[in-house]
């Protein structure tokens, strides 16, 4: 009592009522206790009359049981003879495939695993199927085209007819090459007993899902059936930065996961943890990750950020609206936020962002430092650098943490597609709107802007002497000490935010900052035309509209607008050239002074920078203003996807194989294509990415875990010193 004054409970005068309050809780509980055994009692007495009354027996209850039995057999589809009593079967062909050609993918699938035997006799309805996918409804004069009213896509046409369209569903299976691809017991054992059957029914579900996600934007995701991507969207999937790249591959076939790309696979510099294998090292090939991504975890997007200012980091959307994150966090870019010991260190494997845990995300991006999602209910949230304004939050401070943008009347549009560049960002809105924000130098924001202000009265005009650019307008600090100006530097590169405040402070500059540039506004100059998609290279950016034409704006360097010349854009300006050869943009991405993009039918384009071979256009041609066509080496090969970097491009193609141009130097080689066996003619163009194919289903790969080897030194056993230094690294990230 002396020790517990505040505890009457442990006072020894209240000892003995708390044994007798116990007493009679257990005597209550016995009677309880009690109570259900008699009441169970009961009712197998019941039980027993019952039995008894009717003259039953075990053997009659287990003959009836296996009668009921034969009878739920006889209703399930587990033949042809058993599925010609179903009402699905029981259809003409022609009117059962149009009933499956509008089922989703993940539908379709449903259906074939319900009913095993109806899986086998469906091969012409998966030729509909996918050829509703990839072709029109009308060609350019207005004619119905030959696939009549089946037609889901309004402006593909990747086959002309269900002959081309049964080609492609075949080249798909051996796409990318030698993949080790799973394949079903039963699709092996039918594949013995009919070697010209269809004895590929099992993966149709995985081909047509990935197929959907690049036609119509459909990806099933798990958090709401109303959630999808854009149709436009970057990093769908692979992404590009200047040092590594992202890569959508593999995964397994479960119903967690499910395939169609829902695994990850990541290679070039590793400085940073960009790549997400736990260390600090370049990979030179596409390796997968581990930690069950793909496996457990369904990827839907990727988002590789970064400059060239040797810093990069990555994003990852899963199919349930969580985002993961890893590599630099320098300034907040991860939206971790500061860890126990109030420092931002780097994340060397895939994280998830708590701070997003509540918020259901359909769209990432990344920029050089910065990023962003986009939410269900089309919100926007940005994390990361925020100095030259690209965080569109109202000034030019960086946040550790996601937080909305709602100012420039962005809080009342819905948002639905995000782009990010080296210093600014681009978002489109149901409504068909765009808006921009950042630093608005070479024209990348499409519009006019206010300059950035220091104390209110230094922003000053800076014209451009470089061929191409156009005259921006950029802030200059009043001029300081070498000493001032050496402490901000050396607080930026250890990550300290309140030292960079105080920095600026003693220099009387303030990151509050008027301009436009640090919040959304829409590009006037695009009013009138209902945009569908944005991507935002490092200094120049492109829009689609919704009839399939691009604008190009910002810096003309290179020729990466397009427009025939060098000159910078302020405002957008349509490429002419895609007009005067009447082709429709379907998927595009924006670099370092280089373009790529793809058409309705499959062809892809590029322009800008060609040098090394990053355009696929061999290595003759250092730059181009107008766009070309690229040839991979394959008349039958058609694109869907294209992504840009700095040294190296992506083309995915319809069959889920991948090609890649140029290549970033990895353990301190050159930039460009370092493989020593292409021959002399072949340099410069698409390489085949073999042993890859995006939608095909792979075993999961096993982590290996190496034994750790202890040093012994007297009676103590410890490890080396770069030992501990190194598992030290591993366990900040």
């Amino acid at each position: 009592h002396l020790f517990f004054p505040s505890c009457p409970q442990f006072s020894p005068l209240n000892k003995q009522s708390t044994m007798a309050k116990t007493k009679e809780e257990r005597e209550q509980s016995r009677l309880e206790a009690k109570a259900r055994a008699e009441k169970r009692k009961a009712a197998k007495d019941a039980a027993k009359q019952q039995k008894e009354l009717h003259g039953d027996n075990d053997a009659a209850t287990a003959a009836d049981a296996k009668m009921n039995i034969n009878d739920l057999r006889k209703n399930l589809p587990i033949s042809k003879e058993h599925n010609s009593s179903l009402a699905m079967v029981t259809l003409p062909i022609d009117a059962l495939s149009r009933v499956m050609r509008y089922l989703p993918a993940r539908e379709w699938g449903a259906v074939s695993l319900t009913c095993t035997g109806l899986n086998l006799t469906l091969g012409g309805c998966r030729v509909s199927h996918i050829s509703s996918r990839l072709m029109r409804r009308e060609d350019e004069e207005g004619k119905q085209s030959t696939c009549g009213s089946m037609c889901l896509v309004g402006g593909l046409q990747l086959c002309v007819d269900r002959k081309e369209a049964q080609d492609i569903l075949d080249r798909s299976f051996v796409g990318g090459g030698e993949t080790n691809r799973l394949v079903s017991k039963k699709m092996k054992l039918s594949r013995k007993k009919n070697p010209n059957g269809d004895a590929d029914a099992d993966e149709y579900p995985a081909y047509a899902r990935f197929v959907e996600e690049a036609t119509l934007g459909y990806s099933a995701m798990q958090c709401s059936r109303d959630a999808l991507f854009p149709t436009h969207v970057q990093g769908r999937f692979a992404s590009c930065s200047p040092e590594h790249t992202l890569l959508r591959i593999g995964g397994g076939g479960n119903t967690a996961s499910g395939p169609g790309g829902s695994g990850v696979a990541s290679w070039g510099v590793g400085k940073r943890g960009q790549l997400g294998f736990g260390k600090r090292e370049d990979e030179p090939e596409p390796r997968l990750l581990l930690s069950k991504i793909g496996w457990g975890v369904r990827i839907v997007q990727v988002a590789a950020g970064g400059g060239l200012v040797r810093v990069a980091h990555s994003l990852l959307l899963t199919s349930t609206g969580r985002v993961l994150s890893f590599g630099t966090a320098q300034y907040g870019a991860l939206g971790h936020g500061y860890d126990a010991g109030k420092q931002l260190s780097d994340c060397l494997r895939p994280r998830y962002i708590d701070a997003l845990k509540n918020e259901k995300c359909i769209c990432v991006a990344a920029g050089e430092l910065h990023s962003g999602v986009v939410t269900m209910d089309g919100d926007v949230y940005t994390f990361g650098e925020g100095f030259c304004g690209q965080l569109g939050l109202g000034d030019r401070r960086p946040q550790l943490l996601p937080k909305q943008v709602t100012l420039g009347g962005l809080e009342d549009e819905c948002v639905n597609n995000m782009s990010m560049g080296c210093r600014h960002t681009l978002v489109t809105t149901d409504d068909g709107d765009v808006y921009s924000w950042g630093l608005g130098r070479f024209g990348v924001l499409g519009r006019s802007y206010t300059d950035f202000t220091y104390n209110n009265d230094v922003g000053m005009a800076v014209p451009e002497g470089e061929e191409g650019h156009v005259a921006g307008v950029a802030a200059r600090p009043p001029p300081m000490q070498a000493a001032a100006m050496d402490n901000i530097i050396n607080a930026a590169n250890d990550d300290g935010t309140n030292d960079i405040m105080a920095a600026l402070d003693a220099l009387n500059l303030t990151l509050d900052d008027p301009s436009d540039q640090c919040y959304p506004k829409v590009i006037d100059s695009l009013q009138g035309v209902r945009c569908v998609g944005v991507s935002a290279g490092h200094r120049h950016s492109m829009v689609l509209d919704e009839f399939g034409g691009l604008y190009t704006f910002g810096s003309g360097a290179s020729g990466a607008l397009g427009h025939g010349d060098l000159q910078g854009q302020e405002y957008p300006i349509k490429v002419q050239e895609f007009d005067n050869m009447r082709v429709r943009i379907h998927q595009f991405s924006a670099g370092v002074d280089m373009s790529l993009a793809v058409d309705t039918q499959g062809t892809v384009y590029a322009w800008g920078k060609a040098s090394e071979g990053r355009l696929g256009l061999g290595m003759g041609r250092l730059q181009t203003a107008l766009p070309r066509e690229v040839d991979v080496g394959d008349a039958k090969f058609k694109a869907v996807d294209v992504e840009c970097g700095y040294v190296h491009s992506l083309i995915v193609g319809l069959d889920g194989s991948v090609y890649q141009c140029g290549g970033v130097g990895v353990d301190g080689k050159d930039d460009g294509q370092q493989d020593l066996d292409i021959e002399e003619n072949q340099r410069g163009l698409p390489r085949l990415l073999s042993g890859f194919n995006i939608w095909h289903r792979i075993a999961e790969p096993k982590e290996k875990v190496v034994k750790e080897q202890w040093k012994k030194y007297g009676k103590y056993e410890l490890k080396g010193r770069s030992k501990m230094l190194q598992e030290g690294v591993r366990s900040i990230g």
